[in-house]
């Protein structure tokens, strides 16, 4: 995978390599195509899966427009969070664009709900996340985190947290040969008592944290960026994409579209290993 700079007013654009050449994919709602173990967009013609970490890290370091290159059908999964994606953006540099940032601002609440689930969208001038989860295991249990997004908020306090998984859905989905890449590398995996990843945990609550990470990549496939207060209850992919699939079809009733502050990308590193200052380096 390769990120190119893109001119203002170019959104996030995946070039994707197929056996029948190069084929583009935006990201809408509407082309997310997959949501059982990440989320994947796709056509007719091609998918790209896993997009969410990338598409966090785009939202948390309030990139705007930029051509993602895929070889293959699958993002990178890296450490199973975005900190590789953010030392790389932040090592490449970022550069603000003559043009006004246009995004969608939640202009009424919205309680959108099903089985359980729910999120919860009011007007806010920024991007503030509540999540709550509640999994019924020792080590995790009910968990809260509330993150109001910045760049530095982003990467110190929500960019390292992993994926995680339980050791009885591992077993049984690689037995059907699915995530075959998984490993306690890229996720943190817990048995029936606790973590059995030899580090440990990142943060003591790294999974809703993680959550979070996986909210903000799913609602990055809107046609702008959203600016509200969401207070969401037990989401995942699934879910996550049908509020979103909810929330533009009603785009008149619940969205105002404003401009804010220029527009950013990330052009071509200079240097590789190049990090500016004060940019934490996890990778």
């Amino acid at each position: 995978m390769v990120l190119k700079p893109a001119p203002a007013d170019t959104g996030v654009v995946f070039s994707l390599l197929t056996k029948a050449g190069r084929q583009v994919v935006v990201p809408e709602p509407g082309r997310v195509v997959g949501t059982g173990l990440a989320t994947t967009l796709g056509t007719e013609r091609a998918k790209v899966s896993t997009v969410e970490h990338l598409l966090a890290a785009l939202v948390g370091l309030e990139i705007d427009n930029v051509l993602v290159e895929v070889d293959g059908e699958e993002i990178p999964i890296l450490d199973g969070s975005a900190s590789v994606y953010v030392y790389l953006i932040n090592s490449a540099g970022i550069k603000v664009l003559e043009r006004p940032r246009e995004v969608a601002r939640v202009r009424r609440t919205l309680v959108f709900e099903q089985d359980g689930k729910r999120v919860v969208a009011k007007p806010y001038n920024g991007l503030k996340i509540d999540y709550h989860i509640n999994f019924p295991h020792p080590q995790i249990g009910e968990q809260s985190f509330c993150f109001e997004s910045t760049p530095l908020a982003f990467s110190n306090r929500i960019a390292r947290a992993r994926t995680f998984g339980f050791m009885k859905d591992v077993e049984w989905l690689q037995k059907n040969g699915l995530a075959l890449g998984g490993s306690l590398e890229n996720a943190v995996v817990f048995d029936d008592y606790g973590v059995i990843n030899p580090e440990g945990l990142r943060y003591d609550d790294e999974m809703v944290r993680h959550k979070i990470l996986d909210f903000m990549g799913d609602i990055a496939v809107g046609s702008h960026r959203l600016c509200g207060h969401f207070e969401v209850f037990c989401s995942g992919h699934d879910f996550n994409n049908k509020f979103m699939r909810y929330l533009f079809d009603n785009h008149m009733e619940y969205l105002e579209f404003v401009t804010l502050g220029g527009s950013v990308s990330a052009p071509a590193c200079p240097d590789p290993m190049h990090v500016p200052a004060g940019v934490p380096a996890w990778a």
